[in-house]
């Protein structure tokens, strides 16, 4: 869809913190993040919302999601993951091309899901830790 950040993303015309890509799915880090290391992953054929989304695609963004999480507690030392999507306006959906959150959490965080402030240098070092290669 030639108006979508994440079609511009994926297609490169945006840059972003490339997490993971195969011929389904691109993840890349949120530059707006609620904690260091939230990733979004969203399929690459674009799909407006959960109603929308092929199966195929659904189940490789989930499998990824899954992948990414296992990443974080590994590398990031983080307690927990919160893994979710939000289809629908009324469902606080902003960016309407499916994508799943992948953030990391730790005991006591105080997480309020508001953007925290991060650097360019902290999106590079959290994207080198968390790329997975495949």
């Amino acid at each position: 869809m030639e108006d979508c950040i994440f079609c511009k993303i994926i297609s490169g015309e945006i840059p972003s913190y490339k997490i993971y890509e195969d011929d389904f799915v691109f993840a890349f880090l949120d530059i707006n993040p609620t904690s260091l290391g939230h990733t979004l992953v969203v399929p690459k054929k674009h799909n407006k919302d959960v109603f929308d989304i092929e199966e195929e695609y659904l189940k490789r963004t989930i499998l990824i999601s899954k992948k990414i999480a296992k990443k974080m507690k590994e590398v990031l030392d983080c307690d927990g993951v919160n893994v979710y999507n939000n289809s629908g306006a009324s469902a606080g959906q902003i960016i309407f091309h499916f994508h799943i959150h992948v953030i990391p959490r730790k005991n006591g965080d105080m997480v309020d899901f508001k953007p925290i402030k991060v650097s360019e240098d902290d999106l590079r070092l959290i994207c080198d830790k968390l790329k997975i290669e495949e």
